[in-house]
């Protein structure tokens, strides 16, 4: 009754109906072999004329420019819960009772829930690193995780400060969102497209934000005013739809409105997406790749004869039982995995409030 497929099966149930992260569409999950992961980062740029010759002449040779090589160590995370002997003795008890007494779903509850909550554990992680690259608070993107043990994990995608020098904007005063009378936000969102064309011809197509940014949108002065001078009726009520319609139209942005919160180890409640942040995507999703290894769990648990299920790509549970007293059930959810940012240089951050 306990087993790996079980959970596998309240998994798809109870996740059908939500929305998925917002993290794994710019970072697609796949999985390699080994602990380190290394990319080629650069962009195309803009285009730039073939060189001028003369007949019968060799053809000089373009240099490839514009590409780095990055590498990284995958971080490893691994939690268990443990069903005690007592709750082994129940589970024994509902194997002889009708399916249908509650009493076996109050424990097949409490069963799931561990599982449940090492997964949903396990899910937030790799949405973590993806915004800590995709809104960097300071500009920098940066990886950063401490575990409760003292175990961290640290990796700098901009070392050099370069990504930040032309890809981080920090408004400041009467220019920053918040102040809804004085600043202007499709000023702000042109510039920022135009530089990203300018520098390396990325076409700006997105815009992530929280409600509250997108809050001080609905009631900026500028963006009301423009859209009173497109429409003949005296009074609009400005709603989340009108507004994303507008910026789709005259600034050719999408907005993506994303207020999923997490908890850390501390127990503190945090944003993916922080509050007076934007960040700038290029057409075409992804802008990196979540990179899962093999778990020392998925390696050996078939081996030890242990229940074992995969989730998205690299996040293995595993439920195996004590030989010896005292007899314990222990579920156990780990994984590995680290992101490549390979299109860091076509993502654009603003820090706006």
């Amino acid at each position: 009754m306990f087993t790996a497929n079980a959970v596998a099966n309240d998994w798809a149930t109870a996740y059908s109906n939500e929305i998925p992260y917002l993290g794994s569409a710019f970072f697609a999950p796949r999985k390699k072999t080994g602990l380190t992961v290394s990319w080629l980062k650069g962009t195309k740029g803009l285009p730039v004329a073939i060189n001028l010759s003369s007949f019968d002449a060799k053809p000089t040779f373009r240099d490839r420019a514009g590409v780095s090589r990055s590498e990284t160590e995958l971080a490893f995370f691994r939690e268990s819960m443990i069903v005690k002997e007592k709750d082994i003795q129940d589970l024994m008890e509902v194997q002889n009772r009708d399916a249908n007494d509650p009493f076996v779903q109050d424990v097949l509850n409490r069963i799931f829930d561990d599982a449940g909550t090492l997964r949903d554990g396990a899910m937030v992680v790799p949405e973590i690193m993806a915004f800590s690259l995709l809104a960097p608070v300071d500009g920098s993107p940066i990886i950063n995780l401490t575990g409760k043990d003292g175990a961290s994990y640290t990796m700098n995608y901009d070392a050099n400060g370069t990504w930040k020098a032309k890809h981080y904007t920090a408004l400041t005063g009467t220019n920053l969102w918040s102040d809804t009378a004085n600043s202007k936000p499709l000023s702000d969102i042109r510039t920022i497209k135009r530089n990203a064309l300018k520098e390396n011809g990325t076409v700006l197509s997105t815009a992530i934000m929280s409600q509250a940014t997108f809050d001080n949108l609905l009631e900026n002065a500028q963006i009301k005013s423009a859209i009173l001078a497109q429409n003949a009726t005296a009074n609009i009520f400005m709603d989340d739809n009108l507004l994303a319609q507008f910026l789709r139209i005259k600034c050719g942005i999408d907005i993506i409105v994303y207020d999923k919160m997490y908890k850390g180890i501390d127990g503190t409640a945090h944003p993916f997406m922080p509050d007076g942040y934007v960040t700038f995507l290029p057409a075409g999703g992804s802008v990196g790749t979540m990179w899962y290894g093999m778990t020392p769990e998925e390696r050996s648990a078939r081996q030890a004869g242990n229940q074992l299920a995969i989730f998205n790509t690299g996040i293995t549970i595993t439920v195996s039982t004590t030989k010896e007293a005292p007899y314990q059930t222990i579920t156990t959810a780990s994984e590995i995995l680290a992101p490549s940012y390979e299109r860091m240089d076509e993502v654009y951050v603003a820090k706006v409030a």
